[in-house]
């Protein structure tokens, strides 16, 4: 994108800025403070529900009117209020397909264009110009449903960057990506910060990433306000910042090691400071609860994604499917969990697991092949955590959330209330109890779905990604609770567990074994 055309970058200030959704208690976050100058390259750090996205959504001018929440404080971008001023600033999310809206690449592109009023003999222009700067320089006619999420990303970075905003906005734009794909999007990120200056600020639990593009790291508060705010050297010990940047320093009042230590226990991911894992299983994986054998898999009948493949499911290990992103990993999963039809093989479950089974139509026997269960079978025998948490969530609040299953499963409500007790205060959700599921952060949905999966307590359990969008604190306690699965520390026994992922130190910390999916 040449020079010429870039926007001039734009100023973020918050003053005392705050957000409380209209359905919560309490506010998402509030007493924020900070002013990011034009053409900064800032990281955001936060634990969990620190407010981090919901800062960005403030900047960006989606949060809706007084009918939506209350705000209190002023959020400015170049010197407006953020919700008169959308399309000052463009906003990239995590998931790829969530923003993926059209068919074709160059119409999906010239989306925000078109919403923004950019006059026709304008547009197409940008458009080439944007795919460029994020070196993805496909035909125009190509179907974003052939592309792979690495693309996807690029491709809603270049929907922002024709837009030509003074502020890139980034909510973990990495956290569904493969090792490939986190590299093309970080490449693309700086190639269109360079050719346009635009201020950048990104959210990432996982900061290694993002340090060689950023030049300040800001941290939130759980309860409010700045936790720190300053280079990345100052504020993490690491990196070296911009000149201008390092001529700020210190912004903080607190030595490096000692503010490491505190934003470490805050929750935040500070290089160098790992957070706890649990020991090995104690004893070796028992037998196999599911098998497949010459399985072939596919989300649309007749177009396979991958197989075929032999794989086995035992109770006390884990599994972790690992893979590109395309490669048919969560499809597999799907059909492991019995919610997709093979397209060829067959997957087979144990006697112990398939004993009471109730087939889903009278005229077939239910036997040990799971796709053939009913729905309420399935719910006590194998559990199923999406990778897009919204995509399971059915209650208003996040008790009701929990009781979804044990309800369904015609359980006394004495029972309900006792299982759904203990989860809330087991995945750290008890003040979150009456919220709305879709007012929680992505990690807190997160541990709403795994928290809902456990309310039915199946033998074995199917997660697509279930650390991504975690602070270290929540990652950790997540880890435990796979792992105390794993080893059986509840009257069920040992569990058998599927991790899809493309995080290795999850693998790592629960001595998973390794199954790779190819393309």
């Amino acid at each position: 994108m040449p020079a010429s055309t870039a926007v001039p970058p734009a100023a973020v200030e918050a003053r005392g800025w705050g957000w409380r959704y209209a359905t919560r208690q309490a506010w998402a976050t509030r007493e924020v403070s900070l002013r990011i100058e034009p053409g900064q390259r800032v990281l955001l750090l936060g634990a969990s529900g620190s407010g981090k996205s919901t800062l960005l959504q403030g900047i960006a001018g989606v949060l809706g009117g007084a009918d939506e929440g209350e705000q209190e404080g002023a959020l400015l971008v170049g010197g407006e209020p953020a919700a008169a001023s959308r399309g000052h600033a463009g906003l990239v999310l995590q998931d790829p397909d969530s923003q993926t809206i059209l068919a074709r690449v160059g119409d999906d592109v010239a989306f925000g264009c078109e919403n923004l009023g950019v006059p026709r003999d304008e547009i197409w222009p940008r458009v080439t110009a944007a795919l460029a700067a994020v070196g993805l320089e496909l035909p125009l006619d190509r179907a974003t449903s052939a592309l792979s999420g690495g693309q996807k990303q690029r491709l809603a970075l270049a929907g922002v960057l024709a837009m030509r905003p003074g502020v890139v906005l980034l909510d973990e734009p990495t956290a569904n990506l493969d090792p490939d794909g986190v590299i093309e999007v970080q490449s693309a990120v700086g190639r269109g910060l360079d050719a346009t200056g635009a201020t950048l600020i990104v959210i990432e639990h996982r900061v290694d990433v993002w340090l060689p593009l950023v030049d300040r790291v800001i941290a939130l508060a759980p309860g409010g306000g700045v936790l720190a705010d300053g280079t990345p050297r100052a504020v993490l010990g690491v990196g070296r910042g911009t000149r201008a940047a390092r001529a700020a320093e210190p912004r903080t009042h607190t030595a490096p090691g000692d503010l490491s230590r505190q934003l470490a226990s805050a929750g935040v991911w500070v290089p160098g400071i790992p957070p706890r894992v649990p020991p090995p299983p104690a004893v070796a994986p028992g037998e196999a609860l599911l098998s497949a054998r010459g399985l072939v898999v596919a989300r649309t009948p007749g177009t396979p994604v991958a197989g075929p493949l032999d794989v086995d499911v035992r109770a006390g290990e884990v599994l972790g499917v690992v893979g590109p992103n395309g490669a048919g990993k969560s499809t597999l999963g799907l059909t492991l969990a019995g919610l997709l039809p093979p397209a060829a093989g067959r997957v087979v479950a144990s006697a112990a697991l398939a004993e009471g089974a109730i087939p889903r139509h009278r005229r077939t026997d239910a036997g040990t092949d799971p796709i053939a269960w009913s729905s309420r079978s399935l719910l006590t025998r194998i559990g199923t955590v999406f990778q897009d948490p919204e995509h399971q969530l059915l209650a208003r609040t996040v008790r009701e959330e929990l009781g979804v299953g044990p309800r369904a499963l015609g359980l006394p409500e004495t029972d309900i209330a006792a299982r759904v007790d203990e989860l809330l205060e087991r995945l750290r959700l008890a003040r979150l109890a009456d919220a709305n599921p879709y007012t929680l952060s992505g990690g807190e949905k997160r541990r709403l779905t795994v928290a809902a999966t456990l309310a039915t307590r199946p033998r074995v359990i199917v997660l697509d990604e279930p650390t991504f969008g975690q602070d270290a604190a929540t990652w950790a306690e997540l880890v435990a609770i796979i792992a105390g699965l794993r080893d059986g520390v509840d009257e069920r026994g040992p569990l058998a567990i599927v991790a899809i992922t493309h995080d290795e130190a999850v693998l790592a910390a629960l001595h998973a074994r390794r199954f790779e999916v190819r393309r």
